[in-house]
């Protein structure tokens, strides 16, 4: 009971603060998409975090870590390389083109036909199996943890599965759609701290259990590595080649990462904000990583499925109470996610297909309505997605559809990649050729697939966006803005920031080599 009212007071407050911040019925577009340009580099820094952390990621990555140990913690800190090249590259150019989307700066660069193509594509995306399985797994991994708690909602696990969804669902959509991207960023600070806090308890408590920080390398010191060989078919060192290339998808060219720091109040305020969202990846990599490697220390290989690594760590260690800030950590990685997922949908649409397309007069008022009808929309699609996931799970409960799920968005994603690096380092691209580099990502992964089954698939996508990107370069005769150019810092101390961070990336691949 005591964990349960700690939940809804959780709620409730998420619920207020949240509301009494709405957007008023005489307020501007870009406030409600924006949040009036005005968010500081401490909000940008929380609310991009706390939207990157899933609920999944503390079942998937610490389960992984608990077979594949530091290895895993490539996918967290190498994201610092994505922030780097997202703050000194990409947000000068979309701050000096005072864009609200992505999509107006490919327009921009690469014409109007592939910027409509990049959109739909997106927002198709957005809403479908990325709002579809963050709403599945956080209520998925919510429920493997506290399913006698949650009996509350129905003693069927599948029913309380999808009950979850759909309320975790809809009461992320209800603020977003009210309070537009200041209610998002606002509910995104409280939940990152509570995000934070149960995952220093879990990760406190699995080294503690373990007997200590130095134990990690005295019981486990063949976890402790970075690198794992190529012959490693999860994480093979080469793995990092397309964790480069995924990487600028996701942190310089994805909308609902990118939303903040198209909302900072300068240059400045962006790459710092981005910069400190890069430590706390670090920090990130330590509270979901290494408990699971200390549980392995723990437990050696008894555990019979890695994803329970988390659950185990929750059931057995701790007491009533703290499970309930736990589950709160668990809810919060969801709805940091999904409310932002919501409110780049609604500026994707309002912007690139209603304003430009549909309504060019329209007023503000019908721009924000518009976005709104499509935080509707998606909130339908969101929830059909992940109960169909649901449904997927538990007719066959061994099949990998999280695995499909990832190739998916990669078929997507490496073509993103080709069309964004295109655009930024192409002076005079060759539009045919860029379109056509960008379709044929889709057909080149599936024949790779076919061809090479056993490939690693971040290695699959370094070939796929490798090739598309030289089919567009050499087809644009390779004229090229300088790089040297290409990286603004807003000022010396950025710069220097900038330069500390890229170094200590470079340290953390030295020492756990």
């Amino acid at each position: 009971m005591i964990d349960f009212i700690i939940v809804l007071f959780y709620f409730t407050i998420i619920f207020v603060i949240a509301l009494r911040g709405k957007v008023r019925s005489n307020s501007s577009a870009e406030e409600y998409f924006l949040s009036s340009r005005n968010l500081s580099w401490y909000s940008i820094a929380l609310s991009t975090i706390a939207t990157n952390i899933q609920g999944y990621q503390f079942l998937g990555m610490m389960g992984s870590a608990y077979l594949f140990g530091l290895a895993q913690a490539n996918l967290e800190i190498n994201s610092v390389q994505g922030i780097l090249l997202g703050a000194f590259v990409f947000i000068p150019l979309f701050l000096n083109e005072k864009i609200t989307t992505i999509t107006q700066f490919i327009a921009k660069k690469l014409g109007e036909r592939i910027a409509l193509f990049y959109s739909i594509t997106n927002m198709a995306l957005f809403a479908t199996i990325t709002l579809g399985a963050a709403l599945f797994w956080g209520a998925y991994a919510a429920d493997m943890v506290f399913g006698e708690q949650l009996e509350i909602l129905h003693s069927n696990r599948i029913l309380r599965i999808g009950i979850l969804i759909i309320f975790l669902g809809v009461f992320s959509a209800i603020y977003t759609y009210f309070g537009g991207l200041n209610a998002v960023v606002k509910t995104d600070i409280i939940q990152f701290s509570v995000l934070l806090v149960g995952g220093i308890i879990v990760c406190l408590t699995a080294i503690s259990h373990l007997g200590g920080w130095d134990k990690l390398y005295t019981l486990t010191p063949g976890k402790m590595h970075l690198h794992l060989p190529a012959s490693n078919p999860t994480l093979p060192w080469t793995h990092l080649f397309g964790l480069f290339f995924l990487n600028i998808n996701y942190w310089c060219a994805n909308q609902t990462v990118m939303q903040r720091a198209l909302a900072a109040k300068s240059v400045s305020q962006a790459q710092t904000g981005l910069m400190v969202g890069g430590l706390i990846k670090y920090f990130m990599a330590v509270i979901i990583i290494l408990p699971g490697i200390a549980l392995y220390g723990i437990l050696g290989d008894s555990l019979a499925e890695p994803d329970l690594a988390f659950p185990y760590i929750v059931k057995n260690y701790l007491p009533i109470g703290i499970k309930g800030i736990i589950l709160c950590g668990l809810f919060a990685s969801l709805m940091s996610t999904v409310d932002s997922t919501f409110n780049s949908i609604a500026t994707l649409w309002s912007t690139d297909i209603y304003a430009s397309y549909i309504k060019p007069k329209a007023s503000d008022r019908e721009k924000i309505s518009a976005g709104r009808k499509a935080i509707l929309f998606s909130l339908g699609t969101a929830l059909l997605m992940g109960l169909v996931l649901l449904y997927l799970k538990f007719n066959n409960p061994n099949s990998a559809f999280t695995h499909t799920l990832n190739n998916l968005r990669y078929y997507i994603n490496c073509g993103i990649v080709v069309l964004i690096c295109s655009a930024v380092l192409l002076i005079r691209p060759n539009l045919n050729f860029v379109l056509a580099a960008f379709i044929f990502t889709i057909p080149l992964n599936l024949g790779i697939q076919f061809l090479i089954p056993g490939l690693n698939y971040f290695v699959r996508a370094f070939l796929v966006i490798f090739i598309g990107l030289t089919i567009s370069f050499v087809g644009s005769q390779g004229h090229f803005n300088s790089l040297y150019s290409l990286f603004k810092p807003a000022n010396s101390v950025t710069k220097k920031w900038g330069w500390v961070l890229a170094v200590s990336l470079l340290i953390l691949h030295i020492v756990f080599h």
